[in-house]
């Protein structure tokens, strides 16, 4: 039968033995070479689903400490699973979505306004915003807030295309507020060193006030509060849901379970 699907005598038989041909022996040559290549490929995909072997590709937004210690995560993923290889990328929210639709990543740590076409979110971090300001502002320390009380103020906030600009301007347009920016940013170190040195206020997540209690001063809000959520981000399934395997699966549990111990933490303090 596979002599007449390949149009070519392989064996050569009589009574007492049976030999190859030339094209025989050329044919089981390459016949070897393909069952080992079978034999390879299912070792390594046993390697990548036994997370032995395999490549991890993460995406983020920047200032994440606050809410992710990435570099102590991306350490501990490394311990558990030493023969992955991990690539890491910075940018912004709809910079990343690009990425995970093309397949360059696997999944992106990122603020959640609304998830982009395509994308699937889980939810890891919900914080109200705070305002933040000069530690002898007249509203350092206020309680209690209307958007409206900034109506004058000059703001330093992040360029237009950064999750967090998005959902502090659609609170201020809800609220019926026009707000002056007056410093664009892309890191948050030079946004905490603008408003520090008074040169504006800005809106952030609560936990990254607290982390500059001692050069800021704070000022929250009335309701209804905006709420600054972080989600991971992955490529949507049949369903828009969230399905990873492999690698990014590990890395995706051992992220919820740290923010699962964080939140116990902050709970029992």
């Amino acid at each position: 039968a596979l002599e007449d699907e390949l149009a070519a005598k392989l064996f050569m038989r009589n009574t007492r033995q049976v030999q190859l041909t030339a094209a025989g022996r050329v044919f089981l040559d390459k016949a070897r070479l393909a069952l080992e290549a079978v034999r390879e490929a299912r070792d390594a995909v046993a390697a990548v689903q036994g997370l032995t072997r395999g490549r991890l590709a993460i995406g983020t937004v920047q200032s994440l400490p606050a809410f992710v210690d990435l570099p102590a995560l991306l350490a501990s993923f490394h311990e558990l699973y030493p023969g992955i290889e991990v690539r890491l990328c910075q940018g912004n929210a709809d910079h990343l979505a690009d990425k995970i639709r093309s397949g360059a990543i696997d999944l992106a740590i990122v603020p959640l306004i609304e998830a982009p076409r395509g994308i699937a979110t889980k939810m890891i971090a919900c914080e109200y915003l705070v305002a933040i300001c000069s530690k002898n502002h007249p509203l350092a320390g206020r309680t209690d807030v209307p958007l409206s009380a900034f109506r004058d103020e000059p703001f330093v906030d992040f360029e237009q295309a950064w999750g967090t600009r998005q959902l502090v301007d659609t609170g201020f347009r809800h609220a019926g507020v026009d707000r002056r920016v007056a410093f664009e940013v892309n890191d948050l170190g030079t946004l905490i060193e603008l408003v520090s040195r008074g040169l504006g206020m800005a809106l952030v997540p609560e936990a990254i006030a607290q982390a500059e209690a001692d050069t800021l001063g704070v000022v929250r809000l009335a309701e209804p509060q905006m709420c600054w959520e972080l989600a991971v981000a992955t490529l949507a399934g049949s369903g828009d849901e969230v399905i990873l395997d492999g690698a990014p699966k590990a890395f995706m549990d051992l992220l919820i379970a740290a923010r699962s111990v964080e939140d116990e933490q902050e709970a029992a303090a």
